[in-house]
């Protein structure tokens, strides 16, 4: 069935997803005209994003859903999606949404995918508001040009009803292009960032070992956060939701201390193993969050080596492989390279593309990388290689629950299973 469904040509498919969430739409009476929907897109960023949003909402007494590629969250229930990396289909979507209405939500943060937006997954949906944490290089097997990602990523704007705002991170390139769009639709837009043109930004950035803090600024009005998503890339993060959570009147020590409140996130910087080296898991998979993420892990531990573990998946994006090989060579001592969702691919082949960015900035094989096809067995390695005081990154897959080996098929993975069990094996 899924090798049908990989012939039939993406404007069919598209088409079909526009009539059926019609026809869904009317089955489940309308779900999202009855719901203030905060939709939230990007290339990296959009789950966290999403649930900084949920957890400010939910500080502030508000009845509020979550729809993530992690969960979806109704009240007390959270319902594992599955979705890996993409917005639910019109029927499961629209199904959720009947279902927080059931249960007195009031409101539903989602996260919005370029391929949801682009297939017509959202496309009867009523956003309340629209967040944009960041457009860059990722999908292009799929968009081709960069300009035409950029403009699938917009077309959240014109589903913004009257009346609803947009926010957008300042600091990014896509800003221009998004600011003027918002405003040839009349929307209400808010800018973020750490430049100070940006209505909300953020100053005197500090990370500790157990937090992060900063100042915000907004009009005349400054306050501190304090909060334990490390990074300078959660302050964006955090930017973004707190923009959205004092627009909607929310006060600021409700959003500070919501933040306060976030522990974690599932495979997100999720630290399994702290001496005598760190292990962690992380979902890192496109050149800005992988370069993003392995510059924090030189700042969390300066001292220590640097070891990553990490691939790209096939069938997907192929000019982005060298150009993470740099991003690695440039950034980690020591460089693993494996599986993450081949899809039928030759692994090998994937990670030789890789490695050519690796030899760009003079990486030698066998000596500061190896490719080992085996996920398994290339996460053992690199725990094997460490040293105390070491930092292991295993990055790519994050939170998912499963491979895409065969393109077929979808088998149970976990890198934080995998770790435990090596970890309680020896």
């Amino acid at each position: 069935m899924n090798r049908i469904k990989q012939m039939i040509p993406q404007n069919i498919k598209n088409y079909y997803h526009k009539v059926m969430i019609r026809l869904y739409n009317i089955y489940y009476d309308d779900p999202s005209s009855k719901l203030a929907v905060i939709g939230v897109t990007g290339t990296d960023g959009k789950t966290t994003t999403c649930t900084l949003i949920y957890e400010i909402l939910k500080g502030a007494g508000y009845k509020v859903g979550l729809i993530t590629t992690i969960s979806a969250r109704i009240g007390e229930e959270s319902i594992p999606t599955g979705f890996h990396v993409t917005t639910p289909d019109p029927q499961v979507l629209l199904n959720l949404m009947k279902r927080m209405i059931d249960a007195g939500m009031e409101y539903v943060v989602l996260e919005t995918t370029s391929h949801g937006l682009d297939q017509n997954r959202v496309s009867t949906i009523k956003f309340h508001a629209g967040i944009f944490t960041n457009v860059t290089h990722e999908h292009l097997d799929y968009h081709k040009t960069y300009e035409a990602y950029l403009n699938t990523k917009a077309t959240l704007i014109h589903l913004i009803k009257p009346g609803g705002f947009v926010v957008i991170n300042l600091d990014d390139k896509s800003s221009e292009v998004l600011c003027k769009k918002a405003s040839d639709h009349k929307l209400k837009t808010y800018t973020y960032g750490f430049t100070e043109k940006a209505d909300l930004f953020a100053t005197d950035y500090e990370d500790t070992t157990t937090t992060t803090k900063f100042n915000v600024h907004n009009g005349d009005q400054t306050f501190p956060v304090e909060m334990h998503l490390p990074g300078e890339y959660n302050v964006y993060n955090a930017l973004g939701a707190i923009q959205v959570g004092l627009e909607l009147g929310i006060s600021q020590d409700v959003v500070a201390r919501a933040l306060s409140d976030v522990k974690t996130l599932e495979g997100r910087w999720e630290v399994l193993q702290k001496e005598p080296y760190k292990v962690v898991v992380d979902f890192a998979h496109t050149p800005n969050a992988l370069e993003k993420m392995l510059e924090y892990a030189r700042q969390d531990n300066p001292t220590g080596r640097l070891i990553v573990v990490f691939g790209t998946a096939g069938k997907r994006d192929i000019e982005k492989r060298p150009q993470m090989g740099r991003i690695a060579g440039n950034l980690a001592d020591l460089v693993i390279l494996t599986a993450e969702d081949p899809r039928g691919e030759n692994i090998i082949n994937i990670n030789r593309q890789i490695a050519v960015g690796l030899a760009e900035v003079g990486k030698i094989e066998e000596k500061d990388y190896f490719s080992i096809t085996d996920r398994r067995k290339a996460i053992a390695r690199a725990m094997k290689l460490a040293k105390p005081g070491d930092t292991v990154v295993i990055t790519g897959k994050g939170h998912e629950k499963s491979m895409n080996i065969d393109g077929v098929n979808e088998i149970p993975w976990s890198d934080q299973m995998v770790v435990k069990e090596l970890i309680t094996n020896g």
